[in-house]
Order: structure tokens, then sequence, then C-alpha cells
């Protein structure tokens, strides 16, 4: 069942000062599943504002061929039921051209093999799922996947000095894959993992287990989560005196999270692909336009889905509107500069990026450092696999 209105958003109405009728609409259409209702909403909201920039943007520029495009939204709740439909209903009923995933593994998961047996390109914004891309061909992903940025933090942990880690893991496929590349280069940096930890999606209440982590004394502790679920756990580590470092992931990355948290968020550290003291013309503009739209600091799930979109509609451009293969094998050969990089696909339609660490400090986000290594960041390849 979709629960959010089956319609177009009416963004392509409005660019460049101009008004257009609704029978102006454009045959260009491009698809967007993402959570709009439920416990992801705010991440999908933000996801929103980064298509909806990026298709504003290519109106502006005169669409596709001077035709505008129709950004086709639909509500999936982060759940893989809703995704189903949903996906449906984009490829038969709205015949979009490609659709892009601002949503959480599960719904991009279920969504990503319906698209591949379609032949619609299908580009994934911030799930970090390693199954999402091995759907098939039509599939891609613009950000790193969980087990690449799990061996990141663990880098990151013994670049801080510390070596007695707490793994807190987030008992779904998201935290699993974290844990998972943390785990599997520790050795290399000499980690002691003093114990593991693991939690569900609906706990807020994290009592029992920050008195085990008191108890553990770690160095450090890495945590996967999203803002929902590490804000309560950072403010209640806090009150019960635990004072090691927390390094969080792209789940904790966004002014949400500070604002939960509260006084508890100082010093937090995440490794995520977004750096906001960028100098980088492209970051620059994107976060100052983010600000605009939202109302709010721009995240990493705002910078993914505006890359993604973007990704798709030069595609697009490129072939003047057609979908199908064509479309996918022009994605596949490009190079990109986005907000979180310079992005090339491989042949699994995975990208390597550099990891930008965030701290917060004084309510907001800041650049830490930068994780660049080739070789430890390496996405999968299909020989690899």
């Amino acid at each position: 069942m979709i629960r959010f209105p089956l319609k177009a958003l009416a963004l392509s109405l409005c660019v460049a000062g101009s008004t257009y009728s609704a029978g102006a609409w454009a045959d260009i259409k491009v698809g967007f599943n993402v959570p709009l209702t439920g416990f992801a909403a705010f991440d999908g909201k933000s996801a929103l504002h980064g298509a909806e920039l990026a298709v504003a943007r290519a109106n502006a520029q005169g669409g596709i061929n001077g035709e505008k495009i129709e950004l086709i939204v639909y509500d999936d709740q982060a759940s893989a039921k809703e995704a189903v439909p949903v996906s449906t209903r984009l490829i038969e009923r709205d015949k979009v051209v490609g659709a892009v995933s601002g949503s959480y593994s599960a719904a991009s998961r279920a969504a990503a093999g319906i698209f591949q047996s379609a032949g619609v390109p299908y580009v994934a914004a911030y799930t970090i799922d390693p199954s999402v891309t091995q759907a098939g061909d039509y599939v891609f992903r613009v950000t790193m996947m969980g087990e690449v940025q799990g061996k990141g933090g663990a880098k990151l942990i013994n670049d801080l000095g510390a070596k007695r880690v707490t793994l807190v893991t987030m008992k779904n496929d998201f935290g699993q894959a974290l844990s998972a590349g943390f785990k599997e280069v520790a050795p290399k940096f000499d980690l002691d993992i003093v114990s593991e930890y693991e939690y569900g999606l609906a706990d807020r209440q994290f009592g029992p287990l920050v008195a085990k982590i008191k108890a553990d004394n770690p160095e450090a502790i890495y945590a996967s989560g999203y803002y929902f679920t590490a804000g309560p756990f950072v403010s209640q580590l806090r009150a019960a005196g635990v004072t090691a470092p927390v390094i969080g992931q792209q789940g904790f990355d966004g002014d949400k999270f500070i604002e939960i948290a509260g006084p508890a968020a100082e010093g937090v550290i995440i490794t995520t692909t977004l750096d906001r003291d960028s100098q980088v013309p492209v970051t620059k503009a994107f976060l100052e336009d983010f600000q605009k739209a939202a109302g709010h600091g721009a995240d990493m799930v705002g910078a993914a889905a505006y890359s993604a979109m973007s990704i798709l509609l030069d595609g697009l451009r490129q072939t003047g509107g057609k979908g199908g293969a064509e479309l996918r094998d022009v994605i596949a050969k490009g190079t990109y500069e986005t907000p979180s990089g310079k992005l090339t696909f491989n042949d699994l339609h995975e990208v390597d990026t550099d990891i930008q660490v965030q701290v917060v400090k004084d309510k907001a986000w800041r650049h830490h450092s930068t994780i660049s290594d080739p070789v430890l960041l390496a996405a999968p390849t299909r020989a690899s696999k």
C-alpha cells in the first residue's frame, strides 16, 4: 500500500524565474523513491531536497533538449514491502526513463531488482548494502559500501592513537556491514576489540548497554546507527560519565543528530562523504543552495541524492532523453564532479572515494581530516566478488 500521494512534485514547473502551466510539463520523467513518512522521514526529506536541487539546476540549464524534466516521487517508508509497488508503478504507469533511490538498504535492495528486470537505470544515493549493485548492470551506487566505510573507521581510530575499542552495532544490514569491514582490518592496525554489543532499530533507551561499555573502559567506541538512535545513545553515554571518543559513520551525519544529542554531540567524530568546510566550488555551491532550500545545513544524505540525480540527468542529456541500455552505458563511462568529490564507476558500478572525517564543534559539523587510501578503501569489483 502506497501511502504518500501518488503524484509528481511540481518542482519542474518553476525554474529560472518562469512559471509553466501544467500543459508544458515535460515528457522526460525520472523517478525517485524515498521515505517521507515513518522512522526515516527526516533523512527522506533531506534526500528529496537534494534531488529537487539537481532537477531544478538541470531545468534552469534547458532541461533535456529543451524539454523540462518531471520528477516523480513516491514514499517507500524505507520498506521493501512499500518499495516494490512504488518501483513497479514508476516503471509501468509513469514510464520513467531512469530513477534514483533516496532510501535505505531494504527499500533500495527490493527496488533494484525491479529496475534491473525492466532495463531501467537506477542510481542508489546512500544505501551501503553490497547486494544493491549486485542486482545487475542497470544499477549504480554513488557512495561507499558499508564494509569499506567500516575499514576507514578502523584506520581513523588507529590514527587517533586508540587501541582498545568497543563496537556498538545496529542489528541490521547497515550496522553489520560496517562492523564486518571494521573487524576485517582491525588486526592490521593492532586494534583490540574489547566487546561488541548489538541493539535494535527501535531502541532508544541504552542504560544496560551504557553500563557495559563503562565497565569495558575502552579508549574508543565505534558505533553504527542512524541519527535517531545515535543521538540518545551518545547523550546517555555522556550522562553516565563515559568520556571515550565516539566514532560514528554516515548514519550520524546531519544536524538532527546534533539536535537530539545536545551538548553530548560535541567532539563526536564520523566518517562520511561530505566536507562542510570544503573549498571545492561544486561542494560550496551545493552547501549554500541546500541551506537556502531546506532551512538547515546539508548532510550526506542530501548530497548523495543530489549527486545521484545529477549523474542520471547528465546521462540523459548525453542520450537526448533516451533510457535503457544507451543510458546505462553512458552513465557507466562518465566522470562526475559532485559535492562528494570526483566519481567514476567501476565494473560493478561502485565508486572509489576518499572518506571525509567530520567532528562536531560548536554545535556544527566541521572538517577533521580526510582518509585517502586507494587500497584500503577500494570498492569491490566483479573480479573481486
